[in-house]
């Protein structure tokens, strides 16, 4: 993940869990010293979005850009300049974390002046245990999908194989194994698989052949407790 920086877009399908891709990598980045910022685009999903875990990402000292408040629950493409002025001006890191699906995509287009001359990497999360994005094909056209919509490029892809709650070692080792299949046919390079931290122990990561991303899940249900994360230590790099 060493190679994630300037501008990254995190794209997916509806359930591929890219938003708590995109919260979980801005916290792995700022613990390695980088100036991170994320902008929240998603404008269609009301239930899981990066502004939910604002506070616990402001606390670590990682900006977070949000659309105007009057439009926080709309499903609009309502810009904040604020956004087109951090992807002129960015960051080490600036992570925008866009809708689901294409539908969501489609605001990345409205952006294009600000992305033009810009270097941009999109990332295509997948989950291979969620409808569409079972099998290879179905990868595939939601790439295509996206990329229309968009009127931009894929880059990469992330294996985020989960099954919330239910995930066992042996999904993470047969999501890599899909998501590798899914980099072959698509000449998209893998930048990092994801594993929660609570199965992080009990799994050989000899067997991968790039980075992990350990997720603590923010986005839950209210009977739940988001994972803690503890503020990075500034003497570390």
């Amino acid at each position: 993940m060493k190679n994630l920086t300037g501008i990254v877009v995190i794209v997916g399908s509806y359930g591929s869990g890219k938003t708590e891709v995109s919260i979980n990598l801005a916290v792995d980045r700022k613990r390695a010293g980088l100036d991170v910022e994320i902008a929240d685009l998603d404008l269609v999903n009301p239930y899981f979005r990066t502004r939910e875990a604002k506070k616990t990402l402001s606390e670590l000292g990682i900006d977070v850009i949000l659309p105007p408040e009057k439009y926080l629950q709309a499903d609009l493409p309502i810009l904040s300049p604020m956004i087109a002025g951090l992807i002129r001006r960015p960051s080490q890191l600036t992570l925008i974390d866009a809708g689901g699906d294409h539908v969501g995509a489609i605001v990345l287009a409205a952006l294009a002046d600000s992305f033009r001359g810009k270097s941009v990497h999109m990332i295509q999360v997948v989950n291979p245990f969620r409808p569409f994005t079972d099998t290879i094909l179905g990868c595939l056209k939601m790439r295509e999908e996206i990329e229309k919509a968009s009127k931009m490029k894929i880059t990469g892809i992330v294996g985020n194989a989960n099954m919330i709650d239910e995930t066992k070692t042996d999904d993470i080792y047969r999501g890599y194994d899909f998501v590798r299949t899914f980099s072959d046919e698509s000449n998209l390079p893998l930048e990092f698989i994801t594993v929660s931290v609570e199965l992080l122990p009990k799994i050989n990561a000899e067997y991968f052949s790039c980075p992990i991303l350990p997720i603590g899940r923010q986005l839950v249900p209210p009977w739940k407790k988001a994972e803690r994360f503890r503020t990075p230590n500034p003497n570390i790099s």
